[in-house]
């Protein structure tokens, strides 16, 4: 398995995921040569767009992605961010080669997808992150939640 978008287990032994190779820059970096902390938070962001796709309604058409999670989500329904949880088990050094992130579906509930993440050290491997996000789905109008289609909940089934 290599590089962005492969789907294969998990270096953690905990199942099937996808992993996402992302790119660090100069100004990621704070003072001691890490990885600011706002920075890692826009790397998860990277990686989750990158894994299930740009939610309806923003960006424009590109590749696919390998699970087509927000596909057929209509235009009246918005992919939120609820909650973002963010433990640093190490620090996360700049390097001029791309960080390598694996994200998994942890849960689906009604409404919401708990996705969860290991950021690793692109050279050794080493986990530096691990976080969780928990999206929900609304209905613009009126701001209430939308329930996960069957086919959603199909395409995420393989990545528990």
């Amino acid at each position: 398995m290599t590089g962005t978008g492969a789907v294969g287990p998990r270096p953690d032994g905990g199942g099937p995921g996808i992993r996402v190779d992302v790119a660090l820059r100069w100004g990621d970096m704070d003072a001691y040569g890490h990885v600011n902390n706002v920075r890692v938070v826009s790397i998860l962001e990277e990686a989750r767009i990158q894994a299930f796709g740009v939610p309806t309604g923003t960006g424009a058409a590109g590749d696919p992605a390998p699970v087509s999670l927000l596909d057929g989500v209509p235009d009246t329904v918005w992919t939120l961010i609820a909650e973002h949880r963010v433990r640093y088990r190490r620090p996360l050094e700049y390097r001029n080669v791309p960080a390598q992130v694996w994200v998994w579906v942890a849960e689906a509930k009604g409404a919401s997808i708990e996705v969860a993440y290991s950021v690793r050290d692109g050279v050794d491997g080493t986990e530096c992150v691990t976080a969780t996000t928990t999206m929900v789905f609304v209905d613009s109008a009126t701001g209430r939640p939308v329930r996960l289609s069957e086919a959603q909940r199909d395409s995420l089934s393989r990545f528990r």
